[in-house]
């Protein structure tokens, strides 16, 4: 009996250290499965560190390579429409003249001090984000809508505002339209690939009405269509309404309907990821509107220069060196102004006179409308 019970007293023993250690056992074992997970995570997690870094200095290269890459070459490439008057129009002499050229102009002055460092290139409105992409072009001024689509998909940076416009409606007045009710039914003329397109649907379908959408390539052949009466009336932005029916043979025959369908801010565009770029074009820009905010335009630069107003001198680079932080020269105002003017000489000189049409909404936030200038400090 003695034996037996040893034998039995050894058992219970042998189990009772196996529950025990079971546990510690199994417990270890995940300690370390734990541990190799951990371990293969942490070298997960600094290879894709190591990749975003990567990543990170190609586009810091890229960032440099824009910039120098310009001002290596001497010269901005600017894509524009060429065929819009009031905005980038190509003379018989082949120069061009407009509101989106003299953008690149001031470009081309504060980088190089010389309007003509320039070369223009006319891109489709298919193409225009294209062309950014592929490197064409080195900034897009070619009046074109800011959108959130555009901003977020089209992988585009937009620079300031430099035209707020409105998508309007022209038809011919022998007709009996005198709104946009009277167009159900009718045809209307609309360029592909624009925000015009998706505004005209958006509103006759609001106002739930039938019409007749008559798509052509781009805005040039949309207005050919019109002027060769394929369409009862035609949607654009009601700049370009104007600007390309002061150059029908008989302008007077054709009204604008008071309607607006869209906002429609226009502005300068350059390929994302381009940060040095953005910021010099940005201010650049801004530099337009600040001159005339401050009341100092291309005739009384000289006099502005001897003024004593801190903002003024440091604006103009008379002190401090506001332009060294964007690889521009601390006068890089005066010069865009000098050679230039500022916003408001350039759009009087070539949307204001040409057509006769007031600033509006596009005038300086003192004087009722949306120009506004960030602070130059």
């Amino acid at each position: 009996m003695a034996k037996k019970e040893i034998k039995i007293a050894l058992s219970l023993t042998g189990l009772i250290v196996g529950i025990v250690l079971i546990p510690i056992i199994l417990l270890d074992y995940l300690i370390r499965l734990e541990n190799k997970n951990l371990g293969t995570n942490n070298k997960d997690q600094l290879t894709t560190t190591s990749t975003k870094t990567d990543n990170l200095k190609l586009q810091a290269d890229r960032q440099e390579d824009l910039f120098v890459t310009v001002k290596n070459r001497g010269q901005v490439i600017c894509g524009i429409n060429g065929n819009l008057p009031g905005f980038s129009l190509r003379d018989e002499n082949d120069n061009y003249s407009g509101l989106d050229v003299d953008i690149c102009r001031a470009i081309a002055v504060a980088l190089f001090d010389d309007p003509e460092k320039v070369i223009f290139l006319q891109v489709a409105t298919t193409d225009r984000f294209t062309a950014l992409a592929t490197d064409k072009v080195d900034i897009l001024s070619r009046n074109t809508t800011r959108t959130l689509t555009r901003d977020s998909i089209q992988n585009v940076d937009f620079l300031p505002v430099v035209f707020y416009d409105g998508q309007g409606i022209m038809t011919r007045k022998n007709t009996r339209i005198n709104s946009i009710e009277d167009l159900e039914g009718k045809s209307i003329c609309v360029a592909n690939g624009t925000t015009g397109e998706l505004n005209l649907a958006d509103k006759m379908k609001q106002l739930e009405m039938a019409y007749q959408p008559v798509h052509f390539l781009n805005e040039r052949t949309s207005f050919e269509g019109y002027q060769m009466d394929k369409c009862h009336a035609i949607t654009d932005d009601k700049s370009q309404l104007l600007a390309r029916k002061s150059n029908f043979d008989n302008p007077d025959d054709h009204k604008i309907l008071s309607v607006t369908l869209s906002k429609e801010p226009l502005a300068p565009a350059i390929a994302q990821g381009n940060p040095r770029w953005r910021n010099a074009l940005t201010w650049i820009t801004y530099s337009l509107v600040m001159a005339e905010e401050l009341g100092i335009n291309s005739q009384n630069l000289e006099q502005h220069l001897q003024n004593s107003n801190p903002e003024v001198q440091r604006f103009l680079g008379v002190t401090g060196n506001l332009g060294q932080s964007l690889g521009l020269s601390p006068d890089f105002a005066a010069r865009v102004i000098k050679q230039v003017g500022n916003y408001g000489e350039i759009y009087d000189r070539n949307i204001g006179a040409p057509f006769n049409l007031d600033r509006g909404v596009n005038d300086l936030w003192t004087q009722g409308g949306l120009m506004y200038a960030h602070p130059f400090r």
